[in-house]
């Protein structure tokens, strides 16, 4: 119908997923799913086979959502409210499972009745308008939706309501001027921190091991190192969506991860798995251009950052060696894309340094998160109890990198690499500086940001690397 009426009595039917949630509700329940065991990937193409209903069916049967957290419509669900107040009858029409439905209705209290997907009906679309037409019959009713499977219901309704809409909701809107609540914008910079791009700063390490074999300069190595850089930045992109989709309950119980992307609703769950294939796509075709055991370490770095998305960052300390192992992986692949060969130095060295800071991460989140005593960090396995022998572990393993150093620059590699070897000397205390100044900044709690990236990023700590880097690089030139 294209009238639309004034008459605000009628019955408001509300759509759920995209409309008064900014989330769908099938996706979100699948992640939880498959987080809680990977092998429901194999039942999920069965239940689909018996139809959408009875997927959704399963899927709620043995995933838990809470209402509290989700990421509500505001100015939507404030509008919701007060025409319940003024004693508009509302009613949830939605196609998520009726588990879903139920609750999230009980925890706001204003709709007075409940129509959703069961085991044998998936109440979307032209199901949907079917279903609202035989049970209203010939009374009027309005509709608040968002997307092209709302279209046939905005048709069948007396007025609509549009809210958040996607191109096909928004042409509609358009053309027949109906109500309408518009969606937060997003621009360039929404998409940065999706895929995380100030992380890509981590992914530098890979052009650590042709520094050190001075052979940066060469054109090829250089090359095959910006190539190598951007793959695992593409990759690493590509893991931050997925875990951000497997951590959606999470991230919005932190006081700062709930603004995220996915957490918030700014992008759909859709629109981040089509990104994340793109992007491994084209890490996979970037690394088609090097070596083939360059190719090998992105793989055993996109396995590793999977388990611990999946399982092991929830593991007393696995998480943070987990961690240090997955920034080693980057100068293995700095030598792999270059054919470099490995130093033993150098690996036993970074697994101390970025132990260290793994472990500032989680004294940081300790020192940051209010808990009982017994209670564990949502999603970790530490304690408030553990937060200050996992700084005597941090401090530790600083000094351990140090040590490493130290005997690196007493060593042959060293004298056969360099023709003033005691010109290295002053690295240790560099990396002393850096490390010890970070902890310093914890127990502060003046650290909020990821130990690698502040390094990078922090004036202080660029001038004592590019001291270092001149040590190296001119002090220490190759005889």
């Amino acid at each position: 119908m294209d009238a639309r009426s004034d008459n605000k009595t009628v019955d408001l039917v509300v759509d759920l997923d995209g409309t008064l949630i900014a989330t769908d509700l099938l996706w979100e329940s699948t992640f939880q799913l498959l987080k809680q065991n990977m092998l429901y990937l194999f039942l999920l193409p069965l239940w689909a086979l018996k139809g959408k209903g009875h997927l959704k069916h399963q899927i709620s049967l043995r995933v838990a959502i809470d209402p509290a957290i989700l990421p509500y419509r505001g100015e939507f669900v404030a509008y919701l409210r007060e025409e319940h107040r003024k004693g508009r009858r509302l009613v949830l029409a939605t196609g998520a499972a009726r588990k879903f439905a139920e609750s999230i209705a009980a925890y706001l209290g204003f709709f007075d009745a409940v129509y959703a997907t069961d085991e044998t009906r998936n109440l979307t679309s032209v199901h949907k308008t079917k279903f609202l037409l035989e049970t209203f019959g010939d009374v009027k009713f309005a509709y608040a939706g968002n997307s092209r499977a709302d279209v046939p219901v905005f048709d069948a309704a007396s007025e609509a309501v549009v809210v958040a809409p996607d191109r096909a909701a928004a042409k509609w809107q358009r053309t027949h001027s109906a109500k309408l609540f518009d969606a937060p914008k997003t621009d360039w910079k929404t998409f940065a921190r999706m895929l995380r791009v100030h992380q890509w700063m981590k992914n530098t390490l890979i052009f650590v091991p042709p520094i050190l074999d001075h052979e940066i300069m060469n054109w090829q190595i250089l090359i095959n190192s910006i190539v190598a850089f951007f793959a695992f930045s593409f990759a690493a992109s590509a893991i931050y969506i997925v875990n951000d989709l497997f951590d959606l309950p999470l991230d919005r119980q932190h006081a700062r991860k709930r603004n995220r992307a996915f957490a918030s609703g700014l992008f759909s769950i859709s629109f981040g798995l089509k990104v994340a294939i793109a992007l491994l796509a084209l890490a996979g075709l970037l690394a088609t251009q090097l070596p083939w055991v360059f190719s090998a370490v992105l793989l055993v770095y996109l396995i590793s950052t999977t388990a611990y998305s999946l399982s092991l960052k929830r593991m007393l300390l696995i998480d943070v060696l987990t961690l240090a192992g997955l920034y080693t992986l980057r100068i293995l692949a700095g030598s792999a894309a270059n054919q470099i060969e490995g130093s033993f130095w150098l690996l036993a060295f970074s697994s101390f340094f970025f132990l260290s800071l793994a472990l500032v991460k989680r004294y940081v989140e300790l020192q940051n998160t209010a808990l009982v005593e017994k209670n564990r960090i949502a999603g970790r396995g530490y304690r408030q109890a553990d937060r200050e022998v996992v700084a005597q572990c941090g401090v530790s393993s600083a000094f351990a990198a140090a040590l490493v150093l130290a005997l690196y620059v007493n060593s042959d590699a060293v004298v056969s690499l360099y023709s003033y070897p005691w010109l290295i000397w002053p690295l240790c205390p560099i990396v002393l500086y850096l490390n010890i100044r970070i902890w310093i900044l914890a127990h502060r709690g003046e650290m909020h940001d990821d130990p690698v990236v502040f390094i990078i990023s922090d004036w202080r700590s660029q001038i004592v690397i590019a001291i270092g880097a001149a040590l190296l690089l001119y002090g220490g030139m190759r005889s």
